[in-house]
């Protein structure tokens, strides 16, 4: 049986209900941008003041996560936070945490969105370091050593950390206490990180150990399994190109798969 054909009139008003459902849609993203862009705490809006430094370019997106203890945070220039990061120094808000600066983070860094970096003693991170979403860094950890005693109620240890320039730290990463990683260390999603690793090297695993290091004299040990779409300069050049250098770059990626 054939539905029944809707009137004129009923029609208009399903046309009208229509317009109104996109002209909603439209009005709540449109607002929620806003809100968001309003939120953000940059250079030039008064939460910029709570911080030890928040550099000029820097971003911090908004909805913000847990930040607290800014007075013993620094933040670089052109450093972009992610929406949902917490970055706290300090047990709880209020603390006065001594002279120097607990949680420092370097320029040009992008940290992915829900990220967690938790300072008590020193976690310093250098420039040009990129996160996936969901990393945790922590300097502190409760020991477990009295059986007796919950370990949650057990004095915590302090350890420092410290990220080279130019680390890439994958989704859901973690980075305990008294790691040092050198410089343009690739971290593999999902580590658990603890210990010193060497400049140039590719780390991973549960817990993580060394995958692959480079020298100048052999190269990638073991050996990559493919060449690079384009050289080192060839891909910076592209990356200020905006817009255009981007979709040079998807069209390369595409090629190559085919």
């Amino acid at each position: 049986m054939s539905p029944k054909p809707r009137s004129l009139g009923q029609q208009l008003a399903a046309g009208a209900r229509e317009r109104a459902r996109r002209g909603l849609h439209t009005a709540v993203h449109a607002t929620w941008q806003w809100i968001q862009r309003q939120g953000e705490i940059t250079p030039h809006t008064p939460g910029r003041r709570r911080f030890a430094y928040l550099g000029e370019g820097a971003c911090i997106g908004f909805p913000v996560g847990a930040i607290y203890g800014e007075p013993w945070i620094s933040i670089g220039d052109h450093t972009l936070v992610g929406t949902h990061v917490t970055i706290s120094a300090g047990f709880v808000p209020g603390l006065d945490l001594g002279p120097d600066v607990v949680v420092s983070i370097g320029s040009s860094c992008s940290l992915g969105r829900g990220t967690h970096i938790v300072g008590h003693q020193s976690i310093e991170i250098g420039d040009d370091v990129f996160t996936g979403p969901n990393v945790y860094i922590t300097d502190q950890n409760h020991t477990y050593g009295d059986p007796a005693m919950p370990i949650g109620r057990q004095w915590p240890e302090n350890n420092p950390v410290v990220i080279g320039d130019g680390c890439w730290i994958g989704t859901g990463a973690i980075i305990l206490p008294g790691t040092r990683l050198g410089r343009n260390v690739a971290v593999a999603g999902g580590a658990v990180v603890r210990g010193e690793f060497p400049d140039h090297s590719v780390i991973g695993g549960v817990p993580a150990k060394v995958l692959r290091t480079y020298d100048e004299e052999n190269g990638w040990q073991p050996p990559l399994r493919n060449s690079p779409l384009m050289s080192l300069d060839e891909l910076a050049a592209l990356s200020v190109d905006g817009l255009e250098g981007l979709q040079l770059l998807q069209d390369k990626l595409r090629e190559e798969a085919g």
